[in-house]
């Protein structure tokens, strides 16, 4: 079979916007950065909290450290700021980012985009106000497997998909920002796979969960999402699930280890299936596709490549915003978009935890109905009675 698999980015035609790097944590310094010059990017400065990190990181990647985000935004030398920071932290980030419009253009955030859906909200106005595209860092998307399978999809080799699932079993490594937010795995594992769903098959119309705390987690902070399952309904039938499991048994208490990320595409006429080689890290594993086809019965295909999504997936979240801007168009990640996100995790985390108490619909839970096309108003209302009755919602 001739096949053309579109896995690797739509690059700009022109790399030599500067960017303006705000954090020099792990992931500025040994992925966006480490992405960025392979891509051929223009990373130009870098501020952090921590001056002297900064400093460390600036000379090891050739870019001019400031002292303060403040004062390279100044500068005026950069067009693209690249926000690596906690998301508690971002909205002042941003706020401050947007004083200097005149030569900022496009601005990169992190994920998740705002603490709550409002304030997601907020920093999307925030942007177009001041005329800057905002895109969202939404990287797995950008992983090789999701996006070969996506190519599949879209030449119609699978057909009309029926089942899709993710099993993630893996132990990430925890911010110390996350036990202020009480957040573990929905805001910072399940949004990629949310995000790769809609990436995939576009938008549900319903979304069901179950979550319960991480027995090793729960020993350090209180937190609700540890473990989540969740099912995403599709108005053509589709159905997609995830099981993320940041547990995976007593892996790092004695028992050996069964650490893996799997994905499976089932369709009218063909399986698509893979692996994410994230959780290797930092060993650059590929993550892989394989697929069977009903066009050439009886053999499943197996491409593969030497891209890995630590860190090569982030060339695609700056790309993006380049071509964008490039384009004069919205980035494929952009912050609007990205409000779609928003509401899936807000029905994981509670179905019903601002509910009004008469149970009418209140005007959050419809810009997020409207946002996501997502039916919640009756989940809130049998959540409303689940609460008055002491009894799961029927």
């Amino acid at each position: 079979m001739d096949l053309k698999l579109s896995y690797l980015p739509r690059l700009p035609r022109d790399k030599s916007s500067a960017i303006g790097c705000i954090g020099s944590g792990f992931i500025m310094a040994d992925c966006h950065l480490v992405a960025y010059r392979k891509a051929g990017f223009n990373p130009v400065a870098i501020a952090s909290r921590t001056p002297a990190h900064a400093r460390r990181i600036a000379e090891r990647h050739g870019l001019t450290a400031y002292d303060t985000y403040q004062e390279m935004l100044a500068s005026g030398n950069v067009e693209v700021v690249d926000i690596a920071v906690p998301p508690d932290a971002q909205i002042e980030v941003i706020k401050n980012v947007c004083k200097h419009k005149k030569h900022v253009r496009g601005i990169l955030a992190q994920k998740p985009l705002g603490v709550s859906y409002q304030q997601a909200k907020e920093i999307v106005q925030l942007c177009r106000r001041a005329g800057i595209t905002l895109a969202v860092n939404q990287n797995m998307r950008y992983d090789q497997s999701i996006r070969a399978c996506k190519s599949l999809l879209d030449q119609g080799l699978l057909g009309e998909p029926v089942l899709a699932t993710v099993d993630m079993r893996a132990i990430p490594h925890w911010m110390p920002w996350q036990e202020r937010q009480g957040w573990v795995t929905l805001r910072i594992m399940s949004i990629h796979h949310l995000d790769a769903f809609r990436f995939l098959f576009g938008d549900p119309i319903r979304v069901f969960a179950s979550v319960r705390p991480d027995p090793r987690t729960a020993k350090k902070f209180a937190h609700d999402d540890g473990i989540c399952l969740y099912i995403l309904e599709y108005a053509s039938g589709l159905r997609c699930s995830s099981w993320d499991d940041v547990w995976t048994g007593p892996a790092l208490e004695g028992a050996d280890k069964d650490i893996s990320i799997r994905w499976r595409v089932e369709a009218l006429e063909g399986i698509a299936r893979g692996t994410i080689g994230w959780p290797d890290y930092p060993h650059p594993t590929p993550s892989t596709l394989d697929f069977t086809t009903t066009k050439h019965p009886g053999y499943w295909f197996s491409p593969r490549w030497k891209e890995v999504w630590f860190p090569d997936a982030f060339i695609g979240t700056m790309a993006q915003l380049l071509v964008a801007l490039e384009d004069r168009a919205e980035p494929e990640i952009s912050g609007q978009d990205n409000l779609k996100n928003h509401g899936p995790r807000r029905c994981l985390l509670s179905l019903g935890e601002r509910a009004p108490s008469g149970g009418a619909e209140g005007s959050d839970a419809k810009e997020i109905r409207a946002n996501c096309g997502m039916q919640i108003a009756e989940w809130q209302r049998r959540a409303v009675q689940w609460k008055k009755h002491d009894r799961a919602p029927t």
